[in-house]
This record gives structure tokens, sequence and C-alpha cells, in this order.
């Protein structure tokens, strides 16, 4: 619990802090708007609980994280798990998930699992991003070319067939919108990159629609029926003890990817201002996030590096400027919601397809992905399994086969050299004296190589070896190492450890080697 509470976020703030994060909020609050709808339909609920996701995350993280800069809400990461979820189990049962995974979300941070993100390999982040970006992307294509009566499947290769066999309902004035809508983004990015892009990408195929193509297209009103103006009621999950036994694994997975997109985000966030969050403090206000969202018709949600890093480059300087963000959007909600229906689907497509592409590192993708390692191995395995299965097996085989890779790093990096006594120690122990250095880990994926390799070290009247350089032992090592004592004594060799590293030395006292291979058979000269 050390450090959960201790809140200096707010320290030395004063009414030009205030003005920054004004400025920063309303800002993060327009590029929140067009994705907070965006991400919603993309994950095949209304447009609208991406909005309440918006504004009622995005203030509890501010309120109770971890970070000055951190923006939470709805993110393009947890798209595809989350239309999994609504595919099959439907939405309510999704504000359930995504309940139970705010309280994982607590859970985790008063355990401390925070410090065990850091573990997560790269090649597996950036794979399942990168797999993230393209079940985004091509998720937009039916609204991207207006296609009609597209159902949504489970599996990649199920949608893509689905589209295929809908491709001739294609259309042209929905086409028209989608470029229009790219053109826009690509203009603004290269001669206005000050100007909130999405929300003007947003609103220039909008107006056109209506000025235009005026019930040709399908809009948010047609498909979702428009924006309520206000929030819904607060509302308690049906929670059940079946409910928890049904939900508990994809309630998991959603906890465990809020955390690792959060403390990303952070690591972000501290990157460009040189600031150090409180990752303890941070899952803590994910937790009460989640947990408090769903109870008014929220999906789950976690910290968005893209607009963190806007609240930044915006001049925000604390988590007001979050909080600000949440009160544009909820005025937007109340004064504006009901024009949003106007909105056409095939704006969403270039926002979203747009996101995606930045969401991947292509550059660490292309150079992890094309070198002959197991990195690559597993970058691709990861991609690929995103993409093709899910985003849960994706992650839990990334990781076994990094930890496999890593296993067989370590085995190949103990080593047994044969060395030559030095004049001292065959002074003290005899001509009989063999000597053998070992260096590296001395653990459960080695120990079978060492057991391997000693016997023939067993060929005069004193083996010693020199273990300055081990540089881990478990209970595995241990019990190798104490096999090879009992082997020597068997045939009346005595055995020497040499320098062995005071940690590695502990260990063996706690467990009563020392006792046994005897305190004058350790030597330090």
């Amino acid at each position: 619990m050390n450090g959960l509470f201790k809140d200096d976020r707010f320290a030395h703030y004063n009414a030009a802090g205030f003005r920054q994060d004004l400025v920063a909020g309303i800002t993060v609050g327009i590029v929140a708007i067009p994705l907070g709808m965006a991400f919603a339909i993309a994950s095949g609920v209304k447009p609208e609980y991406g909005l309440y996701t918006t504004i009622i995350a995005g203030f509890l993280v501010a309120l109770f994280g971890g970070s000055r800069y951190q923006v939470a809400g709805p993110t393009g990461a947890f798209i595809p798990i989350l239309l999994a979820i609504v595919l099959q189990y439907g939405y309510e049962d999704l504000l359930i998930a995504g309940f139970l995974a705010g309280i994982f979300l607590l859970i985790m941070s008063v355990l401390g699992v925070s410090q065990l993100i850091q573990f997560v390999p790269r090649s597996v982040t950036i794979g399942f991003t990168a797999g993230i970006a393209v079940i985004i992307f091509s998720g937009q294509i039916a609204n991207f070319f207006g296609l009609t009566d597209v159902k949504k499947f489970e599996y990649f290769h199920q949608n893509m067939l689905e589209l295929w066999r809908q491709a001739h309902t294609f259309n042209s004035n929905s086409i028209i919108l989608a470029l229009v809508g790219f053109a826009t983004i690509i203009v603004i990015t290269k001669f206005a990159p000050r100007v909130p892009v999405l929300l003007v990408a947003l609103l220039v195929p909008t107006l056109l629609s209506v000025v235009i193509f005026n019930g040709r297209v399908e809009t948010i009103g047609t498909a979702f029926g428009g924006i309520p103006s206000a929030l819904p009621p607060f509302q308690l999950p049906q929670l059940t003890f079946e409910k928890i036994l049904y939900l508990w694994q994809p309630a998991l997975i959603i906890a465990a990817l809020g955390a690792i997109e959060s403390l990303l985000s952070t690591v972000v966030a501290d990157e460009m201002t040189h600031t150090k969050h409180n990752a303890k403090r941070e899952l803590f206000g994910q937790g009460i996030a989640n947990m408090i969202t769903p109870l008014f018709g929220g999906i789950p949600a976690t910290g968005a590096i893209a607009r963190t890093a806007t609240n930044i480059r915006s001049g925000g300087v604390s988590p007001m400027s979050s909080i600000i963000q949440s009160v544009f959007v909820l005025l937007f909600v109340v004064l504006l919601g009901p024009y949003a229906s106007y909105i056409p689907l095939a704006a969403m497509a270039p926002i979203l397809m747009y996101v995606s592409w930045n969401m991947v590192s292509r550059q660490a993708f292309i150079q992890m992905g094309t070198v002959k390692t197991g990195d690559a191995v597993v970058l691709w395995v990861t991609f690929l399994l995103t993409i093709f299965v899910d985003l849960t097996t994706a992650v839990q085989v990334g990781i076994l086969l990094a930890a496999v890779f890593f296993l067989k790093k370590m085995i190949g990096e103990l080593r047994f050299t044969k060395q030559k006594p030095t004049e001292a120690e065959l002074l003290q122990f005899g001509q009989g004296l063999t000597k053998y250095v070992i260096a590296g880990p001395l653990f459960f994926g080695t120990a079978k190589r060492f057991e391997d390799e000693f016997p023939q070290w067993l060929e005069g009247d004193v083996l010693m070896l020199h273990m300055s350089r081990v540089s881990a032992i478990d209970a595995t090592g241990e019990a190798a190492i104490a096999s090879l004592i009992d082997r020597a004594e068997a045939e009346g060799i005595r055995v020497i450890i040499k320098q062995l590293p005071l940690e590695q030395r502990s260990l063996l006292k706690r467990s009563g080697l020392y006792e046994k291979v005897g305190q004058d058979n350790f030597y330090n000269a």
C-alpha cells in the first residue's frame, strides 16, 4: 500500500497552470469526441457509450491516477477484445466484464503487479499492437465502401469473406465521403499540423453529406438512432456468482491489457516531460474508473497514448487538463449530442484507419521482424495470432515463446572451463587438484547440463569449482551441486568451492547445503 495514496500532482498549482490546462483540456476534448464515438462503433456498441467512457473514465483517472498528464478513455487497443466479447456475450455482459476488470486492476494495484508489466517482452507488445491495428483498419472497410448487410464475426478470415460476399453492395457516395475524409487528414497533417485534424476530418465529410448526399449514406442516426443529450441513469450490474465464473477470463484480459496500455502511456508521458509517475496509484485510478464507468453504460477504458501526448504538447501541466477534457465532452453531449446523428459512418472510417496506421511502431516492427532471431519469431507469431485467433491467445503464446527462447539463451550462457591451478592453490590443496571455472546461471534450465558434465571432472583427489561468475542459482541448481558433492564423496574426492558470490552463498546457507559442503571447503583467495 506504500505510496498508493500519496499524491503531489497538484503541488504548486496556480492560476497560470489552470490557464494552460484549460487550453490543453479543450484541445484534447476536441480530439476525444470523434475518437470516442469511432472506438465505440468499432467495438460493436453505440457511439454514445464511447463518449460516456471518455467523460467518466477521463475524470476519474485524472482524480485518482498516478500521472500528471494521463488522459484515459476508450482506445483502439481494446477494439478487438471488446468486439469479441460483445459478439460472444452481448453488451450487458460487456459492462459486467468491465466492472470485474476494474476490480482486477485494483487488486493489481494493491499487489504491486505494475512491477511485473515491465517483463512483457517488447516483441510481444509490438506484435499484438500491430495485429490490433490490422483488425481496426480492416474493420473499417465496410464503412469506407458503404457496404450493407455486413455481419460481424469473431474471426478475421470470416469477416474478410463476409466483406467479399457483400462487395457488390458498395455505395459510391460513401466512398467519396471517405476519400474526402482521408484527403482532409493528409492536407491538415502536412500543412496545418496544429489544427485538430480528426475533428475537421469528421466535420468536412459530415457537412458534405448533409448538403449533397443527405439520405443517400448511412449515418449514426440511421444506424444507431442518434445520441441522447444526457448521461444515462446510474445502474448497478446484475452481478451473480454464475456471471463471475462466466466472465472472469475476458475481464482479466481487459484488466491486463488495460494495465499494460496505461503504464506504457505513463512511461511515454514521463519521457516527454522528464517526470515520474506513480505506477501503483495509476492502476488504482484505472481500477476505480473501470468499476464506475460501466454503471453509466460506458465501455472499458485505459490510458490513451495519443491523447496523453496531445495533452502534453498542448501545454497541460496537471490532471486538471483531463478533468476539463471530460467537462468539455460532457457539454458536447448535452448541447450538441443530437446533431451527431448526421455524421456518416463513412466519415468514421478514415479516422480509425488513420489511428490504426499510427498505432504501429513500423520501424521497430521491420527492424525486429526481419532479423533471424527468437524475437522475430515471437513478434510474427504474436502478430499473426492476434489477427487470426484472438488477443488472449496471442499474448499467452507470445510470452511463452519469449520465455522458451530466453531459457534457450540462458542454457547457452552456462560455461565450464578446465583451468590450470595456481601455485598457491596447489600448495594448499596438493598436486591432485583439478580446477574448473563455472560461469553463467545454474538453474532448472541448465542443471541437466551441469549434471551431465561433472562426472568427467572427478579425476583427482580434490575438485575445485571456481564460481565467482555464477550469476544465479535456484533450487534445481542447488540440487545439482548437492548431487555433485554426493558423487565426489562416494569416490573419496574433496570438493572446494571458490569465490562463490555472497548472494548465492546465502541461498546455500538457507537450504542447508552450506553445512553439507563444510565451511572449510569454501575458498575465497
